[in-house]
């Protein structure tokens, strides 16, 4: 009768064991199948065409609005702080009376993408442009995979950021 006691108690431990230690050694990076495919052009490009902005937004998108590459030097311009990443560009109004700013990044596929996120969402600057900003409360700091997103818009956050969601 002990020994069936003691072996039961040996092979709930050694369950026990396996599922805390399954825990303890949980992966921080995206499993590969949850990556986004394709340059930081075409996401973007995916996002404005998948994302049900107003007829309003929708010309703007069409020709007041600019891709640009950002820089290592020129990452705390756009996310307040020194993001190490692969590659990253935002796309920014021309010219505006608005505040507007939607930003891809890719970072490595080991980086810790939650500590990136904190880190951008605590020091982006909402009052970035001339004589205008966004509320703090429309901003959208996002990932899917290793690929962040950083939206500031007054107008459009919410749609912009389900149009990146359904990319998963």
């Amino acid at each position: 009768m002990k020994k069936g006691i003691i072996l039961t108690l040996i092979i709930a431990l050694a369950f026990l064991a396996i599922g805390c230690g399954a825990n303890g050694s949980e992966q921080t990076t995206v499993p590969q199948s949850n990556q986004l495919e394709g340059s930081l052009e075409d996401i973007l490009a995916a996002i404005y065409e998948k994302a049900d902005v107003e007829s309003s937004f929708a010309e703007y998108i069409e020709t007041g609005l600019q891709t640009v590459d950002i820089t290592a030097d020129r990452s705390e311009f756009y996310f307040g702080t020194d993001v190490t990443f692969e590659e990253a560009i935002a796309s920014e109004p021309i010219m505006s009376p608005s505040a507007y700013l939607l930003s891809l990044v890719r970072v490595s596929e080991e980086a810790d993408i939650e500590a990136i996120m904190e880190d951008i969402r605590e020091n982006v600057d909402p009052m970035r442009w001339i004589c205008v900003g966004v509320d703090p409360d429309n901003i959208v700091v996002d990932h899917i995979g290793n690929v962040i997103i950083l939206i500031m818009s007054d107008q459009e956050k919410d749609t912009l950021h389900q149009a990146f969601e359904s990319l998963a």
